[in-house]
């Protein structure tokens, strides 16, 4: 069954927000703090989200006008997620909503919602599992707002992040088997914050141990041709070596 936006929230009126700081999870919040009764933001702060991504968290729930709490959650600690495998997704995503859903109760919520939209596709998403299993609402899927709609109600609502790439987390950067560890997390958030600088907005860089794999986007190849020398200083700086995928980078991870 199809919701409107405003049927969705006269049904759940006090929602907590698992909110990621991206414009998916930021129009939802900004739903939540029109449509229901009470809302409030959960952002949980682990060693695989970025520091930019903890600011944009913080500007974004202040510019909505909602209130945010920031969950610290050592995730290196579970042993399922640190091993890696290919459904590393459900065990990370476990662990971060079952922080979120008791932060919520602790609060008097009974309704934990997130920013999954109609466009995502539950068959390439392991970690749907753990929200089907904390039971998770979804309004941006059960009111059939896609990625595109997204974006354009995010611009309307003059949401700061309605314009950002998809940034799935830095655990994604490291191949499914290959052990996680904190080193390799911090190098390719270093790594990806001086491209950040150098103007880059939509790429990968995936950490092989002594070498790195940069996939860029469409718009980024088109800057790689006069940045070719600087990427590759800065890459080396924290690999033995570096390649280009010479395939354009599609998709979320």
């Amino acid at each position: 069954m199809i919701l409107k936006k405003e049927e969705f929230f006269s049904q759940h009126k006090e929602v907590a927000v698992a909110f990621s700081g991206g414009v998916d999870s930021a129009l939802v919040l900004s739903l939540a703090k029109e449509y229901a009764k009470r809302a409030k933001a959960y952002f949980v702060k682990s060693q695989f989200q970025p520091s930019f991504e903890l600011d944009d968290a913080l500007k974004t729930a202040k510019k909505i006008g909602a209130e945010i709490e920031i969950i610290e959650y050592d995730i290196l600690a579970d042993k399922a997620v640190v091993q890696n495998p290919e459904n590393r997704c459900y065990y990370c995503k476990k662990r971060i909503m079952g922080a979120i859903v008791k932060s919520a109760e602790n609060d008097g919520f009974t309704t934990v919602i997130d920013g999954t939209n109609a466009s995502d596709n539950s068959d390439d998403r392991p970690g749907e599992k753990a929200l089907a299993e904390f039971k998770i609402l979804s309004p941006l899927r059960l009111c059939n707002i896609d990625k595109a709609q997204v974006r354009q109600l995010a611009r309307e609502r003059k949401i700061v992040v309605a314009d950002k790439p998809s940034y799935a987390c830095l655990a994604t950067r490291i191949p499914s088997g290959t052990a996680i560890t904190a080193d390799a997390l911090k190098t390719t958030e270093q790594a990806e914050n001086e491209l950040f600088s150098l103007g880059f907005s939509d790429f990968r860089v995936r950490n092989f141990g002594s070498f790195a794999l940069l996939q860029l986007s469409a718009e980024d190849f088109a800057k790689f041709s006069k940045l070719r020398a600087q990427t590759f200083d800065i890459l080396k700086k924290y690999y033995d070596n570096a390649f280009l995928d010479l395939k354009e980078r599609r998709g979320y991870d």
